[in-house]
């Protein structure tokens, strides 16, 4: 991607740091009945609140299931590092990995994208704000390992991401490049669109009435949305996009499919529990996104099911 005339984002919020998720207070990783309880009693929650690696969650099912905070007991919190308004955070500021400034100009052509679409149609885009984190976070919705990989909180409408991550995508998922990255953070800003458009409240009351079955075909619907509003973003950034970048978010959309996961897994693919969708879907509507370049092209919601 062509980033380096692109500005940064003043939206980032550094909580690199922070102390917690010690033994006995923080994440819970494996046995004990609390990450089961907790699992169950929220399930329609944790659903509508995680973003495109909450799917690890579903994929690799209780081999990651450890982003969800144990209750109880507080953890300490460096006060957070945040820019003045209009201003990216100085790197003195911060603890700087190479990839910030990366995500700092994705974030922002984010913005630009979605504020014109928003304006076209006389709205105002309210922008979320990135938090950066490493190894464990607490947010809104609850505390989070990086384990889990990037997730949007509706709750506070932010987005968190431990960069390693990207890492990650490229060795165990066979999805480098930088595309693959912005993939994943347009996606998770896909999830605050349909936050602040009412798709993510509307969605969350139908799966809390919903059996197990339809809570997983409304999660997919979701996801497959903030898949679509990616294919947008990147339709609208064609002049930033180097030969061969689409290509690499189409590999990490297939290589992150549910049932590409469930497979890795070792795990029967069972259609029923995808919750994010198949490696097919993910990359059908990634590219209905890339080629409308209109975000009315997403209504994965009235789509028969056997057309998703």
């Amino acid at each position: 991607m062509r980033l380096d005339d692109q500005r940064e984002s003043s939206n980032i919020e550094n909580r690199r740091g922070e102390r917690g998720f010690g033994a006995g207070g923080g994440l819970g990783f494996g046995g004990g009945g609390g990450m089961g309880g907790l699992l169950g009693a929220f399930l329609p929650l944790i659903l509508s609140k995680f973003g495109i690696m909450g799917l690890l969650v579903a994929g690799a099912l209780f081999l990651a299931v450890s982003f969800l905070g144990s209750g109880g007991g507080g953890i300490g919190v460096a006060p957070p590092q945040t820019a003045p308004a209009g201003q990216p955070l100085a790197p003195a500021a911060r603890n700087v990995r190479p990839a910030d400034q990366f995500v700092a100009k994705v974030l922002a052509t984010t913005e630009d994208t979605w504020g014109r679409i928003f304006a076209e149609r006389g709205a105002r885009y309210p922008e979320p704000t990135l938090v950066l984190f490493e190894g464990g976070v607490r947010s809104a919705c609850g505390g989070a390992s990086s384990a889990a990989g990037p997730f949007y909180c509706p709750a506070d409408r932010k987005v968190y991401l431990d960069t390693a991550f990207f890492d990650q995508l490229a060795r165990q998922f066979a999805a480098p490049g930088d595309f693959a990255a912005a993939y994943v953070i347009a996606h998770e800003v896909g999830h605050h669109v349909q936050t602040v458009t009412g798709v993510a409240e509307q969605v969350a009351r139908a799966q809390s009435r919903a059996g197990k079955a339809e809570a997983n075909q409304l999660q997919v619907r979701m996801e497959l949305q903030a898949d679509c509003y990616a294919g947008v973003w990147a339709s609208r950034n064609r002049e930033l996009l180097d030969e061969g970048d689409f290509a690499e978010g189409v590999r990490a959309a297939q290589s992150i499919g549910d049932d590409t996961l469930m497979a890795a897994a070792g795990r029967r693919v069972v259609p029923d529990a995808f919750t994010h969708g198949s490696a097919e879907q993910r990359v059908r509507w990634l590219t209905t996104g890339f080629r409308a370049g209109n975000p009315d092209a997403c209504d994965t919601f009235s789509v028969p099911a056997s057309q998703l």
